[in-house]
């Protein structure tokens, strides 16, 4: 079975031998391409709408892993018991709605060995969550998926207070400079060309609160050249 680039890394990062909840499985790929490569013994694929659930029942069935594989419907963490699983993997939403799953269900969140998060969007709101609410981010790494780079962090809860740091480092982690991998650079470029592009649409417009934004792109801007010259 191969996954796409995007998928296989977060695969990649569940320990051997865990016990998995696939939160938003949609077709059931990680979990079954993880017993089938013989990575996890099994599985609970969950989703909140009833037709991803159905996709991932036929996929599970047509690699008759049936009685490795349990499908539950419901939302977020919502369907698991306390200490029922090992890990928790949560891809392809967005950050805000991963820190709402995790939120309405701390308890369950709190106590799991690790969870492997993959926003599609909002990294830096989903590292302010965790921040705030004493979860670490042990490991991050980037994956390019055609022209796309996509963020993925293992996180636990560690329950001690998180020292302040400083705002950019919500949008690139500090676990993605300290990797010096060859798409960080590229990572950081594509922010820089983000704000550059909000300046360009808004230059020229009057207003206080337009100065503020552009003030705002420009210092994050600064911040992001800065950790390029880290990074190399």
């Amino acid at each position: 079975m191969k996954l796409t680039p995007r998928l296989e890394a977060v695969a990649n990062l569940v320990s051997n031998n865990a016990k998995i909840a696939d939160i938003g499985t949609d077709h059931g790929y990680i979990p079954v391409y993880l017993i089938k490569k013989n990575k996890i013994k099994c599985a609970i694929a969950a989703d909140v709408n009833e037709g991803p659930l159905n996709n991932a029942k036929k996929e599970i069935a047509s690699n008759n892993l049936k009685n490795k594989i349990e499908l539950r419907l419901g939302s977020g963490l919502s369907v698991l018991k306390v200490g029922e699983v090992d890990e928790v993997v949560i891809a392809g939403m967005g950050g805000v709605l991963i820190s709402q799953l995790i939120e309405n269900e701390l308890k369950i969140a709190k106590q799991l060995d690790r969870m492997i998060l993959q926003p599609m969007q909002a990294s830096a709101e989903l590292r302010k969550y965790l921040h705030k609410n004493k979860f670490v981010i042990e490991e991050e790494i980037l994956v390019k998926e055609d022209f796309r780079i996509y963020e993925i962090m293992v996180v636990k809860y560690d329950g001690r207070e998180i020292p302040q740091q400083d705002e950019i480092y919500y949008e690139i982690g500090k676990g993605l400079l300290e990797n010096k991998g060859c798409l960080v650079l590229e990572f950081i470029d594509k922010k820089i060309k983000e704000y550059s592009k909000i300046i360009e649409k808004i230059e020229g417009k009057q207003g206080e609160k337009i100065e503020l934004k552009i003030y705002e792109c420009r210092n994050k801007i600064q911040k992001l050249e800065e950790l390029k010259d880290y990074v190399r």
